[in-house]
C-alpha cells in the first residue's frame, strides 16, 4: 500500500457518502474518524469498507486531534496520506498527480490543489468562500484541510497540534519548513466542498474562529522570522476591536460627535470594492468585527490560563 485516505467528520450525512466513493479507487485505505455523529455516518462509513475510528468525546474537541487519531490508524508501509474533511469530495485524478510530485520532489511534504465549492451559487457566502480557495500555485507556505502528505516528516514532528481549535494545518506547515520541507501547491483540481453557509450568523461564527487562529497562531510563530499570522491578528485586532472600542469611548468620554468617525468603515467598503465587488467588500469588512473578538478571546483565555473551546458554524 501506498496511500492511505484519513477522513473526519460528524453528521455530513450525504456529504459523508459523497466523499468515502469519491475515494473509491483512488487510495488503499480509508480512515474515517467520526466525532460523535448521531446520523449513522460511522455505520454508513463502515459498511462501505472504511476502518472507523470514534474520537474520543470526554475531551474537547478539535479537527488536529480527530487527523492525529486517524493517522495513528495508517498503516505500516504508506508513504502518503490524504487528509479530507468529511464535506469534501476528492477529484478524479488528483492522487495520481499529487503522488508523481511528491515522488519526483524528494524535498517536498505537503502538496495541494485546487479546492472548489460544490454550490458556489447557493449563498453569497458560498460564492465568497470559493473565491477564497482560488490562491496562487507554487511553492507556498502552507495548505488547507486537504493535502496529500507525506506519513514519515509528519510522523517525526507530531503530527496537528491538538489543542489548536483552528489554523492546524498552516501551523503544521510551519514546523515541516522549520524541519527543511517544502510545501506546494498545484494547478490541479483536487476537491470539491460543500461550505453550506446560508446564514450571516454562520459567516461571523467562521469569521470569529479565524480571528482566533491568526491571535495563536501569532503566539506560536510570531517571533522573526517567520511572524506567521502576525499581520492577521494585527489586523483583526485594529479593524475590529481597538478602533471601534477607541471611536465608542471617545463619544462617551468627549463627544457623540465622535461617532462620525465610524464612517471609515464604509470608505473601505468602497476602497476594497474596487478590487473584489460590494458584496465581497462588505462582508470582508464586516468580518473584521468577529475576527477581532476572536482574536481579544483567545488573548483573554491565553491570560487565565483557561483552554480554548471550538467554535463551529454549522
Amino acid at each position: 500500500m501506498t496511500v492511505a485516505a484519513v477522513v473526519i467528520g460528524r453528521n455530513e450525512g450525504a456529504r459523508l457518502i459523497a466523499c468515502l466513493a469519491a475515494l473509491e479507487g483512488q487510495v488503499d485505505q480509508v480512515i474515517y474518524v467520526d466525532s460523535g455523529s448521531t446520523d449513522g455516518s460511522a455505520e454508513a462509513a463502515q459498511s462501505r469498507g472504511a476502518l472507523v475510528v470514534a474520537l474520543d468525546m470526554t475531551q474537547p474537541f478539535t479537527a488536529a486531534r480527530a487527523r492525529n487519531a486517524g493517522l495513528e490508524k495508517v498503516a505500516e508501509g504508506v508513504e502518503f496520506v490524504q487528509f479530507l474533511d468529511g464535506d469534501c469530495a476528492l477529484r478524479k485524478g488528483w492522487i495520481d498527480t499529487a503522488r508523481s510530485f511528491l515522488e519526483g520532489h524528494p524535498d517536498v511534504a505537503v502538496v495541494c490543489g485546487r479546492r472548489r465549492e460544490r454550490f458556489p451559487d447557493a449563498s453569497v457566502y458560498n460564492r465568497l468562500i470559493d473565491r477564497e480557495w482560488d490562491t496562487p500555485v507554487g511553492q507556498a507556505l502552507a495548505c488547507g484541510g486537504d493535502a496529500l502528505m507525506r506519513v514519515a516528516p509528519l510522523r517525526d514532528l507530531g503530527g496537528y497540534r491538538d489543542s489548536l481549535i483552528a489554523g492546524e494545518e498552516p501551523e503544521l506547515c510551519v514546523r515541516l519548513r522549520q524541519a527543511g520541507w517544502q510545501i506546494w501547491r498545484l494547478d490541479a483540481e483536487m476537491t470539491w466542498h460543500d461550505a453550506e453557509i446560508t446564514r450571516l450568523s454562520q459567516w461571523w461564527k467562521r469569521s470569529q474562529r479565524a480571528g482566533h487562529a491568526f491571535a495563536e497562531g501569532a503566539a506560536l510563530h510570531g517571533a522573526p522570522p517567520e511572524r506567521h499570522w502576525v499581520a492577521e491578528s494585527r489586523r483583526a485586532l485594529i479593524w475590529g476591536a481597538v478602533l471601534p472600542l477607541s471611536i465608542l469611548l471617545l463619544a462617551l468620554l468627549i463627544s457623540p460627535w465622535a461617532l462620525l468617525l465610524l464612517g471609515i468603515y464604509p470608505l473601505q467598503i468602497l476602497r476594497l470594492s474596487r478590487h473584489g465587488g460590494l458584496a465581497w467588500a462588505a462582508l470582508t469588512t464586516f468580518s473584521k468585527f468577529a475576527e477581532g473578538l476572536g482574536a481579544v478571546q483567545y488573548q483573554l483565555r491565553r491570560m487565565s490560563g483557561r483552554k480554548s473551546e471550538i467554535i463551529e458554524y454549522k
